[in-house]
């Protein structure tokens, strides 16, 4: 089952963003937000592979640490090209999403629900 109804109400929203904003500003958000994710993901392979050596995974990156290493350094000179304002504006969603994520956690998490059961 596909998140059909979840991607319709994105699909919305950034229509009506696009037509809202300016689309230089709409660029330089996507774009920060998703080299940060990838620097994430390069971080996530190289904790991983030290972490879990043995997990089996369906692709696995060559050349680690090389390859993720270039990749976070690659991401974040790209990062560094983008202007100042779409900084701010990453760290302040950062910040909204992060106190969210933190906010609903805190009341849904699944492992605080089974540490209660246990106690």
């Amino acid at each position: 089952m596909t998140p059909h109804i979840t991607t319709i109400i994105i699909g919305i929203l950034a229509g009506i963003m696009s037509g809202l904003f300016p689309i230089e500003l709409l660029g330089h958000m996507v774009s920060i937000g998703t080299l940060l994710a990838f620097i994430i993901v390069c971080i996530g392979i190289i904790i991983l592979r030290k972490r879990e050596p043995d997990a089996p995974r369906a692709f696995k990156t060559p050349w680690v640490p090389f390859v993720p290493i270039l990749g976070a350094i690659c991401c974040l000179a790209l990062m560094a090209s983008l202007p100042i304002d779409a900084w701010i504006r990453l760290i302040g969603w950062m910040t909204i999403g992060m106190v969210i994520y933190f906010l609903y956690g805190r009341r849904h998490s699944h492992a605080r629900k089974m540490m209660n059961k246990n106690k």
